[in-house]
């Protein structure tokens, strides 16, 4: 019985793996000391555009509305960790792109100091950076932690401009749609533009909850949810499209008991209330993500791209 076992293929092919020579460790991948002397060129790269990282930590900590800024590097450590059995199939080769990236960054950096363009400014800092740090790793390093890489773009603290563009547009959605809620639960409002008037009290959106903070909060953690996990490329991508959805549901969410509290309670206490509801929109937001991946399981939809064996596949 054990011989027919043997003969079969799947037995013959036990043989064959038993008789395979081991596979040599690569000695040419990344090791801990160019993870080390990385992070010493970024250190130095960091130093060298010290004024900018100042500006950006300034901006985050006083402006709740880049207070996104602050999670950026948990988000990016996170990814990197998640990644790090990658490191072994890397080798710190292609080391000239960067001194490219690096160069560029420089660029960049001195012409938005020159000329005021803050986003060039705070961008080609970021850029020096990651440069330093991949003149020691190499190109793999950039192709195969490259989410992890990408999410850096959110410590860029968004134009003004664009901050305009993006948020006067979402206020008065969000005036309508928080106005439609607080009439179908029997509170009595008005909406004008931007501000609702409730209890005899005018209370803007932009006030309330001006909805940036929340948008491009809820895009990150979008962005780290979808990544985090071995999704489809094509789920990752409905994930971040809906994102800006999810943010405006959250939005709603927070701003109907925030205006309800200006008009019925002290404006410090609503205040208290505006400013840790928004952090307590980020676990929502998660929620949010899973019940979209549990609804396209739900209709079959292929969702993760390494099935489980628990998965019985």
């Amino acid at each position: 019985m054990a011989e027919a076992s043997l003969a079969s293929p799947i037995g013959s092919a036990l043989i064959r793996e038993s008789h395979r020579p081991a596979l040599a460790l690569r000695d040419d991948r990344v090791h801990l000391y160019h993870v080390v002397a990385a992070g010493v060129m970024a250190l130095l790269g960091m130093l060298t555009t010290l004024e900018a990282w100042e500006d950006i930590f300034q901006i985050a900590r006083k402006d709740e509305e880049y207070s996104h800024i602050l999670i950026v590097p948990l988000v990016a450590a996170v990814l990197v960790w998640i990644r790090r059995s990658r490191l072994r199939h890397c080798r710190p080769s292609g080391t000239m792109i960067g001194p490219i990236l690096a160069l560029a960054g420089w660029f960049a950096w001195s012409y938005g100091y020159n000329y005021g363009v803050q986003s060039l400014w705070h961008g080609g800092a970021v850029l020096v950076t990651l440069g330093c740090a991949l003149s020691i790793l190499g190109k793999n390093v950039l192709f195969r932690f490259f989410p992890a890489i990408a999410v850096l773009i959110f410590l860029i603290p968004v134009p003004g401009r664009v901050r305009q563009a993006v948020s006067l547009p979402l206020q008065a959605y969000t005036a309508e749609a928080s106005q439609i809620v607080l009439q179908s639960i029997g509170v009595d409002s008005e909406v004008t533009g931007n501000s609702l008037r409730i209890n005899g009290t005018q209370v803007t959106v932009a006030e309330a909850c001006n909805g940036m903070r929340g948008l491009f909060a809820l895009i990150l953690v979008a962005y780290a949810f979808a990544f985090a996990l071995p999704l489809r490329q094509s789920v990752r991508a409905i994930l971040l499209i809906c994102s800006p959805l999810s943010a405006l549901f959250c939005n709603i969410l927070r701003t109907v008991p925030t205006i309800w509290l200006y008009g019925n309670h002290s404006k410090e206490f609503a205040d208290g209330f505006h400013e840790w509801s928004g952090w307590a929109m980020l676990p929502v937001a998660f929620l949010l993500l899973y019940a979209i991946i549990r609804l396209l399981k739900w209709a079959g939809v292929p969702v993760v791209r390494y099935p489980l064996a628990s998965q019985g596949v």
